[in-house]
């Protein structure tokens, strides 16, 4: 049977399944709960032991499915909860999990609540949200902006009041500090854990509790300028706390909370057992190094510093503690793996398998998006603004082109490389139409380099990355101590080599990493070496297995990895 959770949920490797993009049932060029269905031995061979699907509720698809206007139904383009029930059971035949994305921090504006809060100041469901009048000057209650680069505030004329969105107008922030919202949204929740789910990923959970004082903000940026106002506020623990008393506590489950902004007691507050809140933090921090602080959509050059820096906050400084956090390097709101962290070019294939490396070797449970297992890409057709489906970059283009007057091509620039259109292209599964994803339209256009990057090609090859992560997948399932060894960051200076130990027990694990397009020389120090016994090469992106390593010096390839295990078998 799948992993029972309080024992063993840590020891997961997630996959994240944007079901809009995965596979296509019918025809109609849109994924679907049969088409993941038809797909179900394929993610079992893979190795991995859960399934997370993004929103299939019913909703409007402004935000394609994260603005909800019914908890309790499938959204019809998905199927029914008849395809839901058989999707479940037969995961569970498959000793694999399934999580739901569970939205808590805001609705549609089509949800019956927000409609009666709306239309009626003195219903019920008015305090379910977020509602203040205009501030002194007449215009919006404070100066904080949304997610989307505009006010976090929108006018109706018939209240003749202000409500709150962090996102899009049209998603309206619910009001968790409404005891009776609360028990609304727990009673949810039950519904679904008792169809025998097991956990959730819960969206963007450290932003439901505000300071509701609405104090301005003085940061200069242009997306969510009230960060530190909106997260981890001041009644967070105290419903997470109650969520877990009243509903995670009576299931056995696990809950991954998404959050950032958040610092090493954060997540420690979140997520140690004894506080009863939460089963693990994600985070995308690391792959948003190289977003500048002002504006999301303008990029700088990360450097490995501060990717360790990322890793010793998160593997050290919280896992030590006793905290817990998945590794989350990719998701459906980020461009692909291999373009934020590798070379998507010439070394597509070594660079991904080396990201795959680091993914399976650190500390913590593992989350990898659809198609990472492939190597897939950022999409070159995703070129104008009318090829962009996600309301983040259309947002964007709207306020610096329309309202401010930017340049319209230095804007699609930064669309291109940052849209998380490029998470959520089509899953390429053959060299036949449209990837084999659907026999209709997609509803995104396919990577055209499907021919060459899909899992029909890739099966048959030994040495594609798909096959390399079904290793790394066994390797990791094989050996606790990559789950739960100490993490040890060496070479700590070195401008291209991402490296670390792992101890566990007695045993000693060295990771050696190459993030650049470059031979890199490296020279380990003699007490690091001394921890190693008779290290083999269990697994590398350019040697076989057990080839034997000078552990003194030597020369990484591009985006070369090589992982050396203790001789234990």
């Amino acid at each position: 049977m799948h992993i029972k959770y309080k024992k063993a949920w840590k020891q997961n490797i997630i996959y994240e399944i944007y079901p809009r993009s995965f596979k296509d049932s019918n025809g109609d060029g849109i994924g679907d709960l049969p088409g993941i269905i038809s797909k179900l031995d394929y993610l079992q061979s893979l190795g991995v032991t859960a399934l997370w699907l993004n929103p299939i509720y019913k909703s409007p698809d402004i935000d394609h499915g994260y603005d909800i206007t019914d908890y309790y139904a499938i959204q019809p383009e998905y199927g029914t909860m008849s395809d839901f029930d058989l999707l479940l059971e037969e995961v569970h035949n498959r000793e694999m999990g399934l999580l739901m994305d569970l939205v808590l921090n805001h609705t549609s504006d089509q949800h019956p609540w927000f409609r009666e809060s709306r239309s009626n100041k003195h219903s019920r469901y008015r305090n379910y949200y977020i509602w203040r009048p205009a501030g002194a000057d007449g215009g919006p209650p404070n100066n904080w902006t949304s997610y989307l680069g505009k006010s976090a505030w929108t006018f109706d004329e018939e209240n003749e009041e202000y409500y709150m969105h962090l996102y899009n107008s049209t998603q309206p922030d619910l009001n968790w500090d409404n005891p009776d919202l609360r028990e609304s949204m727990y009673k949810m929740m039950r519904f679904w854990l008792d169809k025998g789910i097991d956990g959730f990923r819960i969206d963007a959970v450290n932003a439901i509790s505000k300071d509701q004082t609405f104090p301005d903000s003085n940061l200069s940026r242009l997306q969510s300028n009230g960060e530190p106002f909106i997260k981890n506020g001041p009644n967070i623990h105290d419903y997470l706390q109650e969520m877990h008393e009243k509903v995670f506590s009576h299931y056995d489950i696990f809950t991954a909370g998404e959050m950032s902004y958040i610092s090493e007691q954060d997540v420690l507050d979140y997520t140690h057992p004894d506080r009863k809140e939460l089963s693990m933090v994600i985070s995308p921090e690391a792959t948003t190094l190289g977003n500048l602080p002002e504006d999301e959509f303008k990029q700088k050059e990360w450097t490995l510093d501060e990717l360790r820096e990322v890793m010793q906050k998160w593997q050290k400084n919280v896992g030590d503690p006793g905290g817990w956090f998945g590794l989350y390097f990719s998701n459906h709101d980020q461009p692909r793996l291999v373009n934020t962290f590798g070379h998507p070019g010439k070394y597509r294939v070594q660079s991904a398998k080396m990201i795959g490396t680091m993914l399976y070797t650190l500390k913590g449970t593992p989350f990898m998006l659809q198609g990472d297992e492939l190597g897939m890409t950022n999409n070159p057709k995703l070129h104008s603004i009318d090829d962009i489906k996600e309301q983040q970059a259309i947002a964007y283009y709207d306020v610096m082109v329309n309202e401010r007057g930017e340049d319209e091509e230095k804007i699609m620039q930064r669309i291109r490389r940052k849209a998380r259109d490029h998470a959520r292209t089509p899953m390429q599964w053959d060299e036949s139409i449209h990837a084999g994803f659907t026999t209709g339209e997609p509803w995104l256009p396919v990577n055209p380099n499907y021919k060459e990057v899909n899992v029909k090609e890739q099966e048959s090859d030994p040495y594609s990355v798909l096959n390399y992560y079904r290793q790394l997948i066994n390797i990791r399932k094989n050996h606790a101590a990559l789950t739960y060894g100490e993490y040890k960051a060496i070479l700590t200076d070195h401008p291209q080599v991402f490296a670390y130990l792992r101890l566990f027990e007695d045993q000693t694990w060295l990771v050696l990493l190459n993030f650049s397009e470059e031979e890199a020389a490296y020279s380990l120090d003699s007490n690091d070496i001394e921890r190693l016994s008779d290290p083999r090469l269990l697994i590398g992106n350019y040697k076989e297995p057990n080839e034997i390593i000078d552990l003194k010096s030597g020369v990484l390839k591009p985006y070369e990895a090589i992982v050396l295990a203790p001789s234990l078998h």
